[in-house]
């Protein structure tokens, strides 16, 4: 499917869906993280009764989750993990995955595993994508901001959360109308704003030049994307989202929710991307989901129970369908002898555990498929809260073949944090 891509680069930017290797290989060669704010709590997605490992075939998903029922084979529900070491108490912002210390206002200490895969996994044309869904407001007073990835130490990644703005930088080049106008318009800011930087950046002394230097990159990087991008127009017609009025005129902040939604996943169907970070709530302690009916917002909602609550259990049923359209939208583009679902794994937890105020001391996750058969699924699994998210994240890496026995964590924290080594084998098939 993307043969002629590579051919029109010129280079290894995306890789041959039409030749890939058979899911039987193993690992994945996407991999999507899903955090929602505010904690998820265990109650919402463990089924009733359900208190020691075992299968999910013959028990009912809670209704929180009810969309996944027909996916129940693909999903491995686990519980029992801990971020304590990353003081997630209202979020852990940078540390959810980068498995260290996070807080409001503190910057990155280490890359985020979003970004660690994107270096490992097939090369695209932009390797790591990152969407964040917001209240209106925010979303149109901030369109960018950096709460959850990052490259580096002190080198966060921005999320995007105007659609309209990240519709421009990926397809603005094979639109049409205003929105063409708008894409010429900005790339030609940027490529003036970027001569303007290189220049004056020499004028500084030498210990704001850093920092300068990587804002100048920064500009580099979004021109140089807009050009790759411009080589395979033909091969991006087919797979940008139609634009309606929910861009330009939406009724509710999930108009631009579902956009975000569409774009992302356009972006791994195409081939553009291998690793897309959705932030539900974009790390912080705000969000709003008027369009699901719930007035409330923000950080009240951290303060409520979310078992049985009417507007939690809407927010993660939203949730839920958006995962069930990631899966549907990959199961329909072949890939190797199955599909992109086959080779592609979905992680969906919370970037402050199982609640808004917490320790850490539990840290819920859900993965969907099984990359081959790598990842157990059709399972719930109860560990016994003594191994941390980074255990989660060198299971992932090593199903990708790098030998990771830690993430992000040295001997001197895993002897106080982890009781272990390595991958989590309760996970691996």
């Amino acid at each position: 499917m993307t043969a002629s891509l590579g051919a029109a680069l010129g280079s290894t930017y995306l890789p041959n869906l039409s030749q890939a290797a058979p899911a039987s290989s193993g690992g994945p060669k996407r991999v999507i993280f899903f955090l929602q704010n505010q904690g998820f709590d265990p109650a919402t997605c463990i089924p009733a009764g359900m208190k020691n490992s075992g299968s999910l075939a013959k028990v009912k998903l809670p209704e929180p989750i009810e969309a996944l029922e027909p996916y129940k084979e693909r999903l491995h529900i686990i519980n029992g993990l801990h971020g304590k070491h990353t003081s997630p108490s209202h979020s852990a912002f940078f540390g959810a995955l980068g498995g260290y210390r996070g807080s409001d206002g503190v910057p990155p200490s280490g890359p985020t595993i979003d970004y660690e895969l994107s270096k490992i996994l097939p090369d695209t044309l932009l390797p790591h994508l990152c969407i964040g869904m917001d209240s209106m407001e925010n979303m149109t007073a901030k369109p960018t901001v950096a709460n959850l990835s990052a490259s580096g130490a002190g080198q966060p990644i921005f999320m995007h959360s105007n659609p309209n703005h990240l519709y421009q930088m990926l397809y603005g080049g094979i639109s049409q109308g205003d929105i063409r106008k708008q894409h010429e318009a900005r790339s030609s800011m940027f490529d003036r704003i970027e001569q303007l930087a290189g220049a004056k950046g020499g004028t500084l002394p030498s210990t704001d030049k850093q920092r300068y230097n990587q804002y100048v990159q920064g500009f580099n990087d979004i021109n140089g994307l807009r050009q790759r991008l411009g080589k395979v127009s033909d091969h991006l017609r087919k797979f940008a989202p139609e634009v309606d009025g929910r861009y330009t005129k939406p009724e509710f902040e999930t108009d631009w929710h579902d956009n975000l939604l569409d774009l992302g996943i356009s972006a791994l169907k195409s081939g553009i991307t291998s690793v897309l970070t959705v932030g539900s709530g974009r790390g912080e302690i705000f969000g709003a989901w008027k369009g699901l009916g719930i007035e409330k917002q923000g950080h009240n909602l951290g303060h409520m129970k979310q078992p049985d609550n009417p507007i939690w259990i809407k927010i993660r049923q939203y949730n839920s369908r958006m995962l069930v359209k990631i899966m549907e939208e990959l199961e329909s583009v072949p890939e190797g002898s199955g599909t992109m679902m086959d080779n592609t794994l979905i992680v969906y937890t919370s970037n402050n555990g199982q609640a808004q105020h917490t320790s850490g001391a539990n840290w819920p996750v859900m993965l969907l498929g099984n990359c081959g058969g790598i990842f157990k699924t059709g399972q719930f699994t109860q560990l016994d809260g003594k191994r941390p998210i980074n255990a989660l994240y060198s299971t992932i890496l090593q199903t990708t073949g790098v030998q990771s026995d830690r993430f992000n964590m040295s001997k001197k924290m895993a002897a106080k944090f982890d009781s272990g080594i390595g991958p989590i084998k309760e996970l691996l098939a």
